[in-house]
């Protein structure tokens, strides 16, 4: 018997795909480098003295005065309290944005009633709207409710977003199908159940995304906090790091000390979860 032959193409790429070259490589590494090198200033310059950063030319090498510096931007800008206050107020409006968005994407996407449209158009119109205008009336409802300087000042206006509504609409639309929810409602399901078995799991890659988003936007927000929050009661990190920058002469490489103080919960949070997240990415762009 003759040996049978090995199928043509087999040990070849499918047709329409193509291995990387070396110019794509280079290019991802150049992104990289380009997208690394603010935060690797950072590091670098808060090891080094305010003098020396205003030597020319700068030091692109590590010091050795990174230790004292990370210890007082920790103790001058109570760095120990501004980043668990900043953690409950980022999980906070996380977990709101994702739970309020994906009940109101479910129901603009596959609910009926009235005013649906309008009601809709109302929410993207928020979009168009400079969240500036709204500081003056905001602040005049919070002082009336006397969380002047309380952690909920800063987390009941963030826990809806018309953007986060609009990405779960999306995203409901497409990866929840109106059969299946046609035959819970036939295998006698109501709404809560419902939404508990069919739509959460549905739009869970779709949630991971925008909790992500929103954990970063709060961890990083600057101006409402800044306004309702003050140095001496409940500040986050952005308000805390204000501090070390006033004086006659600020001494800069302490206030990157802070700033690199203030990024390492970003990163950890991206080393843990940011596999997760490209894979909701991916996951919801297959479906689609």
């Amino acid at each position: 018997m003759r040996a049978s032959r090995p199928r043509r193409g087999t040990d070849r790429p499918r047709r329409g795909t193509r291995r990387p070259r070396w110019g794509t490589y280079l290019l991802l590494v150049l992104f990289t480098a380009v997208s690394l090198f603010p935060l690797l200033w950072t590091a670098i310059a808060a090891s080094r003295t305010s003098t020396r950063l205003a030597a020319t030319p700068p030091p692109f090498r590590f010091g050795r005065n990174l230790p004292r510096n990370l210890g007082i931007a920790w103790t001058d800008a109570r760095l120990g309290d501004a980043l668990a206050n900043t953690a409950v107020v980022a999980g906070a409006v996380a977990v709101g944005t994702v739970l309020f968005s994906t009940l109101a994407g479910f129901a603009f996407a596959k609910l009926r009633f009235r005013l649906r449209g309008p009601l809709l158009l109302l929410v993207g119109a928020t979009l168009l709207v400079p969240p500036q205008l709204g500081v003056v009336p905001l602040y005049l409802l919070i002082a009336r409710l006397r969380w002047t300087d309380e952690l909920q000042a800063v987390v009941l206006p963030a826990l809806v977003s018309a953007f986060g509504v609009f990405f779960m609409r999306q995203h409901l639309d497409r990866a929840l199908p109106t059969e299946v929810l046609e035959a819970a409602r036939v295998d006698g399901a109501g709404t809560a159940r419902t939404v508990w078995h069919l739509v959460f799991p549905a739009a869970r890659p779709a949630m991971a995304v925008l909790g992500m988003l929103s954990f970063v936007a709060a961890w990083n927000d600057f101006f409402w906090p800044v306004l309702a929050l003050s140095q001496t009661g409940s500040p986050t990190v952005q308000v805390a790091l204000t501090g070390l920058g006033r004086g006659t002469v600020p001494d800069q490489s302490v206030v990157m000390a802070g700033a690199l103080l203030g990024t390492l919960p970003l990163l950890l949070v991206l080393a843990l979860f940011g596999r997760h997240i490209v894979g909701g990415v991916m996951r919801g762009a297959v479906k689609g």
